[in-house]
């Protein structure tokens, strides 16, 4: 046998190296999905609606080229292209969204640890494992809007780990490489989340700390990350203001009150890491003071790491660049620029899923120094208090993950730990409302406005709640409250119209229709429009409106029979009957659409057609005392007049007052000859309605 080949028993090792590792992995993700339990039941919360559930571009009237392209999406066009792609294959069921967040973070772990040991930092597995079971994670994972957290973070490790591959390369071929994936894996965290803009300066950090040098060839090959990077953080920076609308007095803060904000921030975030305790989805939103002392955290914060550099010691040098790398990637959430969330607070665990690698790592490196240093029982002390802490972590976790099982589980979780929280007591207000509790909804509405005058979708629930008590006008003005603080609100343009239409002002209701589809070109505001302008007498216009909404949603019954009815004030009978048949292929015991088919299939002079309409249609509503009628006039006209008078005599005594029916009767009554029953019907009909006409002589 020649010196190359490899015999069975050679191969057995590489089999198990690789054997042992697959194994391992397998049994982490297994941990990891028990710990995370909850996820597997759970369903969509909060801001979902605008990510999955209600975005145009994932369930329709838009689509994947408009994730792209335009501005009625968020602009996570990465993540929203993941979301489209589930949706065509899952439809809107919860769990896959979920799995797929898991195993993202899952994925994440193990490259932070092919990080770490690329930096070569002790303990790589553990701080990995640290960070994969900390409950500060679960906000994250469990949140399907979050899948940008967990999807950008895979794209930000692969661009490390590609960059630390490349400073470690020497063939040209590797380097090129290594570089061509730090670039495009950077952009596809960028795509996913712009937070993830830091990474630049945090390579910088790491290979400096790793390496104790840098070359500026090097930090010139960095370039065209930093470009990236300021891109997405100019756009970032617009997005927040013009588009998600993070402007007003919410944020209208000094430079001092935010110095101040981040300072606290910073010691907040390192105080969940050291007690996740208690953990909540909306912080309490802290008054940002203008005192001079308000900066003693911020300077704090500064002087931590120059208190660390004085001990000269390796172990501060490591405390040092953790830190480091902590606030660096916390910087675009401290407060120095306007965020959309701080309305609801300053702070939140999404914020610091990727700034708390930093930390823990060092963590995780610090133990296993330890227990290096140590032997017999001092070691197995450090074994059995990590494993003490890894159990604790994981129990933490897989206790917060339940409070995102539905969303009345999360926002009570919320309202208990955080009563101040605005947001979870008008949302609470809805599902009080909801289930019928009007009079608590109302009182929890006005209890969140009084938390927080600028909270616009409190306006816009308190209008909601005022419509189901039928106070319109009062529900009018809450609308507009709303739109005063926040002039982009689609929902509250929308309802707007719709309460303007129901107090019987279809014509002052119509722009805030208009308004409402230049947000989002929902079917619903389209519909809504055209029934408006029907009843304006724009029945041309109202036409192409129900036909953009059955564009948008072609099963939209409602648009079938409306637009129906308009075709039939128009006297367009034949295109009425088609949209009557539409709905009935839609729902077949639609007692309105049936007899509307009934009566344009008479218009078009086809009676038999349209009495068996009627006959359905008596059969689902025997009771409908106009339906008889219609029917009788029907088989009258086929000359059926016995069955004529059955039906009519059915409707009068369903509604003893409808003059025309008793007329009618008459006039058969007396075509067959029964004078006496058809002289009492005749003298009904003209104690009813004087102005009838008499009936004709035989």
């Amino acid at each position: 046998m020649s010196g190359s080949s490899v015999t069975p028993a050679s191969r057995a090792p590489s089999r198990s190296r690789l054997l042992w590792p697959l194994l391992g992995g397998l049994g982490f993700v297994l941990v990891l999905a028990v710990v995370y339990q909850a996820v597997w039941s759970a369903g969509f919360i909060w801001d979902d609606e605008s990510h999955l559930t209600e975005n145009p571009c994932i369930i329709g009237p838009l689509g994947l080229r408009e994730v792209w392209t335009s501005a009625s999406a968020n602009y996570f066009p990465l993540v929203l292209t993941h979301l489209w792609v589930q949706h065509a294959i899952w439809g809107l069921q919860p769990l896959p969204y979920h799995l797929a967040s898991l195993l993202l973070h899952a994925l994440s772990a193990f490259l932070l640890a092919r990080v770490l040991l690329r930096l070569r930092v002790p303990g790589a597995w553990l701080g990995a494992a640290l960070w994969a079971f900390h409950p500060i994670a679960v906000e994250s994972v469990a949140w399907i809007s979050e899948l940008k957290n967990t999807q950008s973070a895979v794209f930000y490790l692969l661009a490390a780990l590609a960059y630390l591959r490349w400073l470690d390369a020497t063939e040209p071929g590797a380097r090129r490489r290594a570089y061509a994936l730090t670039v495009l894996s950077f952009a596809a965290a960028l795509l996913s989340k712009p937070s993830t803009v830091m990474l630049p300066a945090a390579l910088l950090l790491c290979a400096y700390a790793r390496d104790r040098r840098t070359s500026w060839r090097n930090v010139a090959w960095l370039l065209p990350l930093f470009a990236l990077a300021a891109l997405a953080s100019g756009w970032t920076v617009w997005e927040q203001k013009y588009h998600s609308f993070a402007a007003g007095p919410e944020w209208a803060l000094t430079p001092l009150q935010r110095a101040a904000i981040a300072g606290k921030a910073v010691w907040f975030y390192l105080g969940k890491l050291a007690w996740p305790e208690p953990l909540m989805f909306v912080y309490p939103r802290w008054q940002p003071a203008a005192d001079p002392l308000a900066l003693l955290p911020l300077l704090g914060a500064i002087a931590l790491p120059l208190a660390l550099a004085a001990l000269r010691h390796p172990v501060a040098r490591a405390a040092i660049w953790a830190y480091g790398y902590f606030v660096l990637l916390l910087f675009p959430v401290l407060g120095f620029f306007d965020v959309y969330y701080f309305r609801y607070s300053f702070v939140a665990d999404h914020f610091q899923y990727l700034a708390s690698m930093g930390p823990l790592a060092l963590a995780g490196a610090g133990i296993v120094t330890v227990g290096r240093h140590v032997a017999g029982f001092g070691r197995a002390a450090v074994v059995v208090a990590t494993a003490l802490v890894l159990i604790m972590l994981a129990t933490l976790t897989w206790r917060h993950a339940w409070t995102f099982s539905t969303p009345t589980t999360l926002w009570r979780a919320t309202q208990e730990r955080n009563p101040n929280c605005w947001i979870a007591e008008s949302i609470l207000g809805n599902d009080a409302r909801d289930a019928g509790r009007l009079d608590d909804a109302l009182q929890m509405h006005r209890h969140a406005l009084a938390l927080d005058p600028y909270a616009h979708e409190a306006y816009y629930n308190l209008g909601l709640t005022l419509v189901k008590l039928g106070r319109t006008e009062e529900a009018i003005a809450q609308y507009q409250r709303a739109l005063a603080i926040k002039p982009n609100f689609h929902e509250a343009e929308h309802n707007l119209g719709v309460a303007l239409a129901t107090a019987g002002r279809p014509a002052e209701a119509i722009p805030h229709y208009r308004q409402a589809l230049r947000f989002k070109p929902l079917a619903e505001s389209h519909y809504m429009l055209a029934l408006s302008l029907t009843l304006t007498g724009a029945g041309d216009e109202a036409i192409a409106h129900y036909q953009q909404a059955l564009q948008l949603r072609p099963n939209y019954r409602s648009v079938h029979y409306a637009l129906g009815r308009t075709y039939e004030l128009l006297e367009r009978h034949r295109e009425a009957a088609a949209e009557f048949r539409a709905e009935l292929g839609l729902d077949a015991t639609s007692f309105p659409a049936r007899v509307h088919l009934a009566a344009a299939q008479y218009r078009l002079g086809d009676a038999r057609a349209a009495g068996r309409e009627y006959e359905t249609a008596l059969r689902l509503e025997p009771d409908h005392a106009d339906a008889q009628c219609d029917y009788a006039a029907v088989l009258a006209a086929t000359g059926d007049i016995a069955r004529a008078v059955e039906h009519y005599q059915a409707a009068v005594r369903l509604e003893p007052d409808l003059a025309a029916a008793h007329h009618n009767l008459a006039v058969h009554l007396q075509a067959l000859g029964r004078s006496a029953e058809s002289a009492a019907h005749a003298a009904i009909a003209r104690r009813l309605q004087p102005n009838l006409p008499a009936l004709p002589s035989r």
